[in-house]
């Protein structure tokens, strides 16, 4: 009954995990850290909201062959077609827009108008036939205008509107900063899937090797069965083991490919394009800075703070604009150029006028739009004060996730070299016939187990690194140092 019983238990985790996963509340917060765990295929990305942009990107052209990938030049392609930036990138463009639709407000208007018109009037339809007992004649006309001018108009004071003009260049850095950001949520999306992909192609060699294992048992029992010096029990249960490494491995194959098609979705591989993923992430120590220097470091580098930060100005410049509607505004207008009843005939003319605009009384509107910009200016005072503890959170959680995980690779790989000398001695009994196949399983599974902690571990102390990188604020620089190509 060992056997089975530890079949059934390995089948329930995965199917709790998806309930888990199935019953759990959403994640509505951007910077927040997911944990990390073993490969699910399709799993979202963490630090990305989830299913969003950064999951997708827009395809190159398919390259014949096979193509060798690295983490780094898969970061480069994903830096280029990742959606997430790609969207970010046009954010600017359409801020940059609309900071000049603003200051079009404040610029000098110029316009050249000529106009020629020939008319001829019927005074009859208009209803005048006689005036004072005077006959009219039934049409005047036809008669010619010209007029050809260069209109200059000039905003002299307008606080409306030199305070919007301030908070749409505010957006704008505000959009560039966002961008930095999502370039960084790039690289986060990046090493995310491209380490579970090199995480799900050693679990494929791990299970091979449990397969083999699997396979020299079973003849062992099988052979020692029909010698009849075990029980047929014995040969059941290498059978068992054995089909079982082998639907691990079929499963191990499945993860892989499907991670890899995530990854080609992130970076913006063509459909269909093969490549293969040239690092296997090795272990490398990496000195962790203290908390302090690491968040004085965040504060000063995250981008998506420095984003809420000009969220704020703009938001104060768009309270000011709001209630710069009180004020007088001063402009000026002018005009020059030629008029007459002919072209030929025309002579110079000029308009030149300086308006003077008081508010008296607006019906409520300003204070409308004051109340409007004071909640909000709050608003964004507090989504900066939650990305501030945010960022204390995950700079802290990232450390913590590195020192860990870092343990836990040394204590895995200890784990392996126990878990083959058990496995080795077990069959060793086994073959001296002083024990079953139950004692040889159970040593298998410990052997399965710890390269799967091994592994796990490995790719969590890897993931790590990039989401220190993240929480600091320089991913797309740091990556280049914590990981050396293989």
């Amino acid at each position: 009954m060992e056997a089975p019983l530890a079949l059934l238990s390995r089948a329930a985790v995965p199917l709790l995990f998806a309930g888990l996963v199935l019953c759990a509340p959403p994640v509505i917060h951007a910077q927040s850290e997911a944990s990390i765990t073993p490969s699910v295929p399709g799993q979202s990305i963490p630090g990305t909201s989830g299913v969003s942009p950064f999951a997708g990107s827009v395809s190159q052209k398919l390259v014949p062959g096979v193509i060798p990938l690295s983490l780094q030049g898969a970061i480069d392609l994903g830096l280029k077609q990742n959606l997430g930036a790609l969207l970010s990138n046009a954010d600017i463009r359409s801020a940059r827009g609309q900071r000049w639709q603003q200051l079009s407000a404040l610029l000098p208007q110029v316009t050249a108008a000529p106009d020629v018109a020939e008319s001829k009037v019927n005074l009859a339809e208009l209803g005048f036939t006689s005036l004072a007992g005077i006959k009219i004649p039934p049409s005047v006309g036809p008669f010619s205008y010209f007029d050809a001018r260069v209109a200059v108009s000039q905003s002299l004071f307008d606080w409306k509107s030199i305070n919007a003009t301030r908070a749409a260049t505010q957006n704008l850095k505000s959009a560039e900063y966002t961008f930095k950001d999502a370039r960084d949520l790039v690289v986060l999306a990046v090493g995310y899937t491209y380490l579970q992909a090199i995480a799900d192609e050693a679990r494929i060699a791990t299970a091979k090797a449990q397969v083999e294992t699997a396979e020299a048992l079973y003849k062992q029992a099988s052979d020692q069965v029909n010698a009849g010096t075990s029980p047929a029990i014995d040969g059941l249960r290498a059978k068992v083991e054995l089909q079982t490494r082998q639907q691990q491995l079929i499963q191990a194959k499945n993860n892989f490919a499907i991670q890899k098609l995530t990854v080609a979705r992130v970076i913006g591989l063509a459909p269909g394009q093969e490549f293969d993923l040239t690092d296997k992430s090795p272990y490398q120590p990496f000195e962790i800075m203290s908390v302090d220097v690491a968040l004085k470091r965040a504060y000063d580098s995250r981008s998506d703070y420095l984003a809420a930060m000009t969220d704020v100005r703009a938001a104060q410049f768009l309270r000011k604009a709001a209630v710069a509607d009180y004020l007088p505004t001063l402009s000026f207008n002018a005009d020059y150029g030629a008029g007459g009843a002919h072209p030929s005939t025309a002579t110079p003319v000029y308009d030149v006028k300086g308006a003077l605009s008081i508010p008296i009384f607006l019906g409520g509107r300003v204070h409308g739009e004051v109340l409007e910009a004071d909640a909000r200016l709050e608003q964004s005072r507090e989504r900066l004060d939650n990305l501030r503890a945010q960022i204390d959170a995950d700079v802290r959680t990232a450390i913590f996730n590195l020192e860990s995980s870092a343990e836990q690779v040394n204590v895995a790989r200890s784990n392996i070299d126990l878990a083959e000398e058990t496995l080795l001695q077990s069959r060793d009994r086994f073959t001296a016939g002083v024990t079953d196949t139950v004692e040889v399983v159970q040593s298998q599974e410990l052997v399965a187990s710890a390269n799967e902690q091994y592994i796990s571990s490995l790719y969590s102390y890897n993931f790590a690194k990039i989401s220190l990188a993240r929480a600091l604020g320089i991913a797309e620089s740091a990556v280049r140092q914590y990981f050396k190509e293989q």
